[in-house]
């Protein structure tokens, strides 16, 4: 667009990381040059975390970047503790465990059902949510199938209100492999529900620790079981945790406080572009 625009006016290009460029890098070292010259031709490039902009370094060799992370608005994500929709996935008071994501082998929804099962094996009265689609829900399905779980979990598929889920579940899992923000985490924390995931990118950004929730080495579903159990039995705890990760998001992430830094950025490189382009007149 710009270079097509070139001979009337320069329009300066800004780029925004969210991950997959880094990962798409990662799976296919062809896309290298090309992502390369985006950036190198990009008048700013933002990157919605530290762990994203040190990925970026490392992978690209360019460190013109600035963090601006995700947001959210916390008045759409709240705590729905009498919703139509919790009566009917847990018609019997089961605590629910929710899981969003494209269901893609790096997201282990896998790993979701393995949690569940453990979970109950304690006695937990305890149902899993899975929200979204992707490759890997057949496998999902088959395994929980093979744990003795399908009946306790519920496939929802995609869910334009995914806010819906997460205010009424007692615990979000993400499991993941690799996460460049963790963005439902977010949404999770939102909703005052405590997070149980991996240690992993942008996740060790957004999930405090023995705060809003729990951590745990990538395929640990064992701590990850245990760690939920800790949560679902101990309701202080869960109004601790849940308290503490809507106000960590809304101290870090809101909208109010997110999109004034990218307004501020783009004014910058406005600015920039313009003298510039007086300078080389």
């Amino acid at each position: 667009a710009r270079e097509s625009l070139k001979p009337k006016r320069y329009l300066p290009v800004i780029t925004t990381l969210h991950g997959t460029d880094i990962t798409l890098v990662g799976a296919d070292r062809s896309y290298l040059p090309i992502t390369r010259y985006a950036l190198q031709q990009s008048d700013g490039v933002t990157a919605v975390s530290k762990f994203l902009k040190q990925a970026t370094i490392e992978t690209f060799d360019y460190d013109e970047i600035e963090v601006i992370p995700n947001f959210i608005c916390p008045d759409y994500y709240r705590r729905e503790e009498d919703s139509p929709l919790k009566k009917e996935l847990a018609p019997n008071n089961e605590k629910l465990l929710v899981h969003v994501s494209n269901f893609r082998a790096v997201k282990r929804p896998i790993d979701c059902v393995e949690i569940l099962a453990k979970v109950r094996e304690t006695g937990a009265n305890a149902r899993l949510i899975m929200v979204g689609d992707g490759p890997e829900r057949s496998a999902v399905h088959h395994r929980a199938r093979q744990l003795n779980v399908l009946e306790q979990t519920e496939f929802v598929g995609k869910q334009a209100k995914i806010a819906d889920y997460l205010a009424i579940a007692d615990v979000f899992l993400l499991p993941s492999e690799e996460e460049s923000f963790g963005l439902a985490a977010l949404e999770a924390q939102a909703c005052e529900v405590p997070v149980v995931s991996t240690k992993v990118g942008g996740l060790l950004e957004v999930v405090s620790d023995k705060e809003s929730g729990f951590l745990s080495d990538i395929g640990d579903t064992e701590k990850m079981a245990n760690d939920a159990v800790k949560i679902l039995s101990n309701e202080q705890l869960h109004r601790a945790f849940g308290e503490r990760g809507r106000e960590l998001a809304i101290a870090r992430y809101s909208s109010e406080l997110v999109i004034p830094q990218y307004i501020k950025f783009y004014e910058k490189v406005l600015a920039q572009s313009e003298k510039k382009q007086m300078q080389n007149a």
